[in-house]
């Protein structure tokens, strides 16, 4: 077992920012975090912005990511990118299956799988989301929905490949809307997340595995949820378009 994981914070800007703003909250990111060692901090611009973005942070041990990805590598797919397109431009992650993606645009457990496989292949470390409607909350659904995601996303991936994989358990109810799961229902339902990969994976690599919180994470609570033992860090959606609050999220993480 492992005692510590590295705590992740990524900030996923959404469709925010044009290339010059973009560069603008990169610069004050990393003015704020650049060279912190206790925390591995990730930015997702739009694609757009990726490329001068991943040169504004080269200097820091900042990382880059997309904020979705194709599940081909290349060929006729109009307004798709591949995860080669990305690993080219820089990033290490891409974001896959946020409820944002599934909602406006019918991604499905499936797509996400097929998505995640090809984005391994080519160098990057999905982070795939999973989370919960607020029907299906007051349902009491909550396990069976992120237990059926979590299952579908990781169908027939090996071992290896799921060492690659970082989980971010968003419950919908909770995103954008200013509501956040308390830290003890949050950690509830990510020390269900981290059993069940145990359960198909072992505990080795179930122990491994980095499981993030995103939904209306703030510095003021922040540290509470990443005191909790199975929340490895933050997937940070708006927060994360200020470089102060960004920053102090940051710090509320360190080790």
């Amino acid at each position: 077992m492992i005692d510590k994981r590295r705590p992740l914070v990524a900030g996923n800007w959404k469709m925010h920012k044009t290339v010059g703003e973009a560069v603008a909250l990169a610069d004050a990111v990393v003015a704020g975090v650049g060279q912190v060692q206790d925390v591995d901090v990730l930015l997702c611009p739009p694609f757009t912005a990726l490329w001068a973005v991943s040169r504004r942070i080269e200097p820091s041990r900042i990382m880059l990511g997309g904020q979705n990805c194709a599940f081909e590598r290349e060929g006729a797919y109009t307004g798709e990118v591949s995860p080669v397109m990305l690993k080219d431009v820089g990033c290490n992650f891409v974001i896959l299956g946020h409820s944002e993606r599934r909602r406006y645009f019918a991604e499905t457990d499936q797509n996400v799988n097929r998505k995640a496989r090809l984005a391994i292949e080519c160098g990057l470390c999905p982070i795939i989301c999973l989370g919960e409607t607020l029907d299906q909350r007051n349902a009491k659904e909550t396990f069976a929905v992120v237990g059926s995601q979590l299952e579908g996303c990781l169908q027939d991936l090996s071992d290896d490949q799921v060492r690659k994989v970082t989980i971010a358990y968003e419950p919908v109810w909770a995103i954008g809307t200013g509501q956040t799961a308390t830290p003890e229902t949050a950690q509830e339902v990510q020390r269900f997340i981290r059993r069940n990969v145990a359960d198909r994976f072992g505990d080795e690599v179930a122990s491994a595995m980095r499981i993030l919180y995103g939904g209306s994470v703030k510095p003021a609570n922040a540290a509470s949820l990443f005191e909790q033992p199975d929340i490895d860090g933050g997937l940070i959606g708006g927060a994360s378009l200020d470089a102060s609050a960004f920053t102090a999220i940051v710090n509320a993480a360190r080790c």
